[in-house]
């Protein structure tokens, strides 16, 4: 019996109806690209899930999960403490901008989510004061864990589980249509005294279509949110380490968040760990010779590190010099193809924000995850050794800091060679 008749058997994967799932069995990678049991060579156009930002097996964070691995694989982080926490944290605080002071370690992030809303929650109960409603953008995603999905977009994602969720105001994202009445709706909500915090996935929605906005309306978002006491968190754990051109799409921003969640690409793809990251105000909430304000909250795996030295080694890799030209290098060359395949009779709509390209298929539906009509464009760029796992009927181009030029070339040369046949 081969992989994938073994897997067929044994295995339930996510995000995937498995009546009649093709799962591919992929045996091994190499910098931008993946390999499958007949040594075909796929390039990693979503960065497998938007994690791997330095390409897969990269040898220098290999070596340092080596190095720590005959240190300390693992030990309880209630009560101890160990270096590559530490240097970790110091990096965190270092690069997100300079309100935000402590870090706290989970696993995922969905669950760095899960942090920021229950410390938001516990935020005001210490303080105490009644505040139970929460502020999420129409649209957004931001986890599978309860709490995260509970601000996440209603219906989809979540819908057999939406009656047990606690209450949100959903608001659209602004644009220059709307933005005022956005505006208004959002100071008509927070004047109410009962917001707890505002979540947001900062100048891209990643699940729900690579969905983007700009980052005045949402700076003006934030000081408004401010001004009322109501708490910012953003959800950075798509939008982190570079991928919207700088280190976090929240240093594009006037007003910086309380909270940010991190995870994804902070380990180069290697490990799970998830990170948010607070300022004093939040902080100082919890801090207290009261035991019932401690933030009772953790893992059994919290701030592995391995997971750790995984991290430290990717944060390095982009401090090195030729980091941020490549970042920039990626950008322009996206940027050429995405104004090239808009004019496609096939696409509704191409997109840019930073290093993340979108590609929206007009495929006469409205644009959904639930639309199928990608499932075909997938499976045909496959057979060109092209990976990109459409969101619906949107394909992001979401690729790994190491590709090559001519790589997102045939990224883009495929989709729209595919698009051609269709139209044939």
């Amino acid at each position: 019996m081969n992989l994938k008749d073994k897997d067929r058997l044994y295995v339930w994967h996510p995000f995937d109806q498995m009546k009649g799932a093709n799962i591919l069995p992929i045996t091994r990678g190499e910098g931008a690209y993946v390999f499958d049991e007949k040594n075909k060579r796929y390039i990693d156009g979503f960065s497998s899930w938007w994690v791997n930002g330095h390409g897969h097996c990269n040898s220098y964070i290999r070596e340092k999960v080596h190095d720590q691995m005959t240190k300390l694989e693992h030990v309880a982080f209630g009560g101890f403490t160990h270096a590559p926490a530490v240097e970790l944290a110091e990096k965190i605080v270092h690069h997100t901008p300079e309100n935000i002071t402590k870090v706290f370690f989970s696993d995922n992030g969905s669950t760095a989510n899960e942090v920021a809303i229950k410390m938001s929650m516990q935020y005001w109960a210490n303080k105490g004061e009644k505040r139970n409603r929460f502020i999420a953008f129409e649209g957004g995603y931001h986890g599978d864990t309860f709490g995260s999905m509970c601000v996440t977009a209603r219906g989809g994602f979540n819908e057999p589980f939406e009656h047990f969720m606690f209450d949100v105001d959903f608001i659209p994202l602004p644009n220059e249509s709307n933005k005022d009445e956005v505006f208004s709706t959002f100071k008509k909500l927070i004047q109410g005294n009962d917001v707890c915090a505002f979540i947001f996935e900062p100048l891209v929605q990643g699940a729900s279509g690579m969905n983007m906005y700009d980052h005045k309306d949402l700076s003006h978002l934030i000081k408004m949110a401010k001004d009322a006491e109501v708490l910012t968190i953003a959800d950075e754990v798509f939008t982190g380490f570079g991928r919207t051109g700088s280190w976090f799409a929240s240093d594009l921003l006037s007003e910086k968040p309380n909270m940010m969640c991190l995870s994804k690409t902070v380990t180069g793809g290697f490990l799970p760990l998830g990170l948010t990251a607070v300022d004093d105000l939040v902080y100082e909430a919890f801090y207290s010779d009261e035991q019932h304000h401690t933030f009772l909250h953790g893992h059994s795996y919290t701030g592995n590190p391995l997971c750790c030295a995984a991290a430290n080694a990717s944060l390095e890799l982009m401090q090195e010099e030729s980091f941020w030209p490549k970042i920039s290098s990626i950008q322009h060359r996206v940027q050429q193809n995405i104004q090239s395949i808009s004019n496609h009779k096939l696409v509704r709509d191409a997109r840019i924000k930073g290093t993340i390209g979108a590609v929206e298929i007009d495929s006469g539906g409205k644009s959904s995850y639930f639309n199928n009509s990608g499932k075909l464009i997938y499976k045909k760029l496959l057979d060109k050794g092209v990976i990109l796992r459409p969101l619906g009927n949107v394909f992001p181009v979401v690729t790994p800091y190491c590709i090559s030029n001519e790589d997102i070339d045939y990224i883009f040369q495929s989709l729209k060679e595919v698009l051609d046949e269709i139209i044939t």
